[in-house]
């Protein structure tokens, strides 16, 4: 019988990478839903900066969106980036997502502007763009520089628009401070030379 470290193929991972980011996905669009439902009753979990009371904050806002075309917007990237990184292992993954969301929000509530409420996903979206981007060449995995060459070739221009200070209406700082996160989760969360061969912590 196999045990935990058996049994899990290339596409047992690509189908459990597959339904968590179609859960993940679905799980914002349908507080999106709530969100208009109530009169927009969510977007007070947005991060406030330097409010203590808004630390509770710092988690949920990454599932929020301020309307449909926010969420729209971020749809897309999130799945596909989320796909590739889930693929390596889901329990990684998790932790990858937590530390970004984590320093991210944190980050937000200490630099942004005062007065100004920020939410939504695309701070992950540029953690894991920047996970992606480097950890293939931190883990000297030729497959995973490969994907992170594509990703930028594919995204590296939306993510320095987004990184630009002089855009209104987005949080530039989100932004960067969720690169900065994914490029050190790159780092935090590699796997070792030793342990190249599959292991339980590289399945679903």
């Amino acid at each position: 019988m196999p045990g935990p470290r058996e049994g899990w193929s290339t596409g047992d991972r690509a189908l459990a990478a597959g339904k968590l980011m179609l859960a993940w996905i679905a799980l914002l669009w349908l507080l999106e839903v709530i969100d208009v439902a109530t009169g927009h009753a969510l977007d007070g979990f947005g991060i406030t900066p330097r409010d203590p009371s808004e630390l509770v904050d710092v988690v949920p806002s990454a599932f929020l969106h301020f309307g449909f075309a926010h969420l729209v917007s971020n749809t897309l990237p999130l799945l596909v980036l989320g796909f590739l990184g889930a693929l390596a292992g889901l329990r990684r993954f998790l932790l990858v997502c937590a530390l970004i969301v984590l320093v991210d929000g944190l980050g937000v509530w200490l630099i942004s502007p005062a007065h100004t409420n920020t939410a939504g996903a695309s701070g992950l979206i540029f953690g894991l763009f920047g996970f992606l981007l480097v950890s293939g060449f931190v883990e000297r995995r030729p497959w995973g520089i490969l994907a992170g060459v594509l990703i930028a070739a594919i995204w590296g221009g939306s993510i320095l628009t987004g990184l630009a200070p002089t855009q209104t209406g987005i949080s530039w700082q989100g932004h960067l401070l969720g690169l900065l996160a994914g490029v050190g989760a790159a780092f935090a969360f590699r796997r070792r030379a030793a342990s190249r061969a599959p292991s339980w912590d590289e399945r679903p």
